[in-house]
């Protein structure tokens, strides 16, 4: 069960991931920050933790940062973040708000603007630099002969949000669609704050993060607001206090940023710097009752969404809250009537937390005391809540996997209908609009994703209503010449459970090709790092019940396949301790990247490889490698591996 949740969580992470940096996020920091949470705790070593949200906006040129922009470890309650500073024991904390925007690298040679990087994949991001330009807080000259990066968040004001962009979820969502518009148009609209800087060439050039505040405050940008504190409680009380205000802030944040004083740059380079902390604010909830569960459907997939009584939360009015899956409602004892707890996650998205249980001892009925906070109590009143078992759509028995409810026939047309859907949205073509595709597959036009390629524009100018130049241009977008990795175009297929991930590990272990993916049995794919039995099966049973419409969309020649090359290092993991003397940590972690293989924070049974120069020296990581039997290799045996 765990293999199937976890194979299910990196494929939600990878693409909000993506959505985030693609320009709307599908849902909020706070609902994301939960699917990281429950990945970390069921698959540590997940390669989705150390790696970064992909950027694919097309359009803009690549270029790579000047110090990876990597994720941040966090704290989500008090407790969290005291393990946290006892761990570091720091003479001096600095804070600052953690801005809720979109992360932008400038880099500088001279003192003059070269180039403004989105975030990206933490590596190379979408060069925006004439967007950036029209920004405020933006400098083009430093006046200085300065060369190195600076980092900060693109953000959008309230006041402008609401009188400019409505339409738009958020404030972050409008500042990521408006910095990425080929154009350029609106972002004027747009601030930068900055809160860090570093220097090429030179990692001493900022002993402290004090010394660099005061540095960008000097050559006239505007920095996020910094305070610092040297005990840990005082951290906590200040996170209360702005926690309280925020709501008053001219722009959107969703904690601190608690960092050591000493500025270490080895450490920033790390995909999560250890000596910084993303303390964020806790949740908004209240408590109502659950009146009704209503099954909302997506492609083969039912989710339950709680329909309770209208609560006042983070200043709007709830009445639907997420319910997830049936093993949440199952887990929770929810029944119709139950009162619940409801949590507005990043004040756009409610989710039902649990029931809220009635205390013991408690004297008043809450329906009988208005002051009172309503709680669950099962005295008979209560409805339970039924869970769909036939598919409205092709009348098949749905399958209740427990953390999905799901239609497993693969001739449904509700199915069938996502699976196109989600290969428009893999290849991104343009103009081809939920409408519509709908419209087309209820006439029966399309059936399949190779019906897409059949379409002509008279045919569609008349059938569509569409007019002739707009029939033109879908077609023209449909059949635009593409070139795609073996691992998009699976995922463009909608195979349950497999993402581009998930294809890309599995190509990574030499199923690096069509024919090589159908000729491998269950068994053999199960034994690919994180792919395990249902992944497998899944793949297997889903590369059949497709392949007749892959062959056919690859036939028409408008989809190519690159050519997937198996990297020396693929499927091989390394852990670092202590010090290198022929590099530095990050340079080597970068290196055993780049040759397909993966880096870990910690030592566990799957690691192939802990790499140090100390191996006598006692510490955790070489106690577990000796424990789970992995193999310790000194940097010179580490060169020889690299260097072959």
């Amino acid at each position: 069960m765990n293999d199937k949740r976890i194979a299910e969580l990196e494929s939600l992470v990878s693409g909000y991931q993506a959505s985030y940096y693609n320009g709307e996020a599908e849902i909020p920091d706070t609902e994301f920050d939960a699917l990281w949470d429950e990945l970390k705790r069921l698959a540590p070593d997940s390669p989705v933790i150390t790696r970064i949200g992909a950027d694919g906006t097309d359009g803009f040129a690549k270029e790579r940062h000047l110090i990876p922009m990597g994720s941040q470890e966090k704290a989500a309650n008090a407790d969290e973040f005291r393990e946290w500073a006892v761990k570091l024991d720091l003479p001096l904390f600095i804070v600052q708000y953690k801005l809720d925007g979109a992360s932008l690298e400038l880099q500088y040679r001279n003192g003059r603007l070269v180039r403004a990087l989105t975030r990206g994949d933490g590596v190379i991001g979408d060069d925006i630099s004439a967007n950036a330009r029209k920004m405020k807080g933006v400098a083009d000259d430093l006046k200085t002969d300065w060369s190195g990066g600076v980092r900060g968040e693109v953000l959008m004001s309230r006041e402008v949000w609401r009188t400019k962009y409505p339409d738009k979820a958020n404030c972050r969502n409008a500042a990521n669609g408006l910095m990425r518009k080929k154009d350029g148009q609106g972002c004027e609209d747009l601030m930068l704050i900055v809160y860090d800087a570093s220097a090429s060439g030179d990692d001493a050039y900022f002993a402290a993060e004090t010394e660099k505040i005061a540095w960008l405050r000097e050559k006239g940008f505007t920095v996020s607001e910094t305070r610092e504190f040297s005990c840990t409680e005082d951290v906590i009380r200040y996170r209360s206090e702005v926690a309280e205000r925020r709501m008053s802030l001219p722009f959107d944040i969703d904690g601190l940023v608690v960092k050591d004083n000493r500025t270490d740059m080895d450490d920033l380079r790390r995909a999560r710097p250890e000596r910084q902390i993303a303390f964020k604010f806790e949740l908004e909830q209240a408590i109502s009752i659950l009146r009704e569960v209503e099954w909302s459907e997506s492609g083969a997939t039912y989710t339950p969404i709680g329909i309770i009584d209208p609560v006042r939360l983070a200043g709007t009015t709830v009445k639907r809250a997420n319910l997830c899956n049936p093993v949440m409602i199952r887990d929770m004892k929810l029944r119709l009537g139950s009162a619940v707890i409801v949590v507005k996650r990043g004040e756009i998205i409610p989710k039902i937390e649990g029931r809220a249980d009635y205390p013991d001892g408690a004297a008043d009925e809450p329906e009988n005391n208005p002051d009172t906070p309503l709680f669950h109590r099962d005295d008979g009143r209560l409805s339970p809540i039924e869970v769909p078992s036939v598919c409205g759509t092709c009348g098949s028995a749905l399958v209740n996997a427990g953390s999905r409810l799901y239609c497993p026939n693969p001739a449904c047309p509700k199915r069938l209908l996502h699976r196109i859907a989600k290969w428009v949205d893999v290849l991104d073509i343009r103009e081809a609009g939920k409408k519509t595709l709908t419209q087309l597959f209820n006439k029966g036009r399309i059936r399949q994703v190779s019906d897409l390629y059949t379409l002509e524009a008279a045919e569609l100018a008349s059938f569509e209503r569409m007019g002739d130049i707009s029939a033109a241009k879908l077609v023209h977008n449909i059949r635009m010449p593409r070139i795609l990795s073996l691992a998009d175009f699976i995922a463009g297929f909608d195979i349950e459970g497999i993402g581009s991930l998930t294809m890309e590990h599995i190509t990574q272990a030499g199923y690096n090709s069509l024919e090589k993916l159908r000729a491998a049995s269950m068994e053999e794919l199960s034994g690919v790092f994180r792919a395990g039995e249902i992944t497998a099966r899944a793949l297997v049973e889903g590369l059949k019940e497709t392949a007749d419409d892959m062959d056919a969309v690859l036939k028409t020649g408008f989809v190519k396949l690159t050519r997937v090359l198996q990297l020396p290092l693929a499927g091989k993991s390394f852990c670092f301790t202590g010090e290198l003397k022929t590099m530095k940590r990050g340079t080597a972690e970068t290196r055993v990247k780049e040759l397909g293989a993966t880096v870990k924070p910690a030592v566990t049974r799957e690691l192939s490889y802990l790499v140090t120069n100390t191996p006598e020296s006692g510490s955790a990581k070489n106690r577990n490698a000796v424990k789970f039997g992995v193999k310790i290799i000194n940097e010179d045996q580490f060169l020889e591996i690299i260097n072959r």
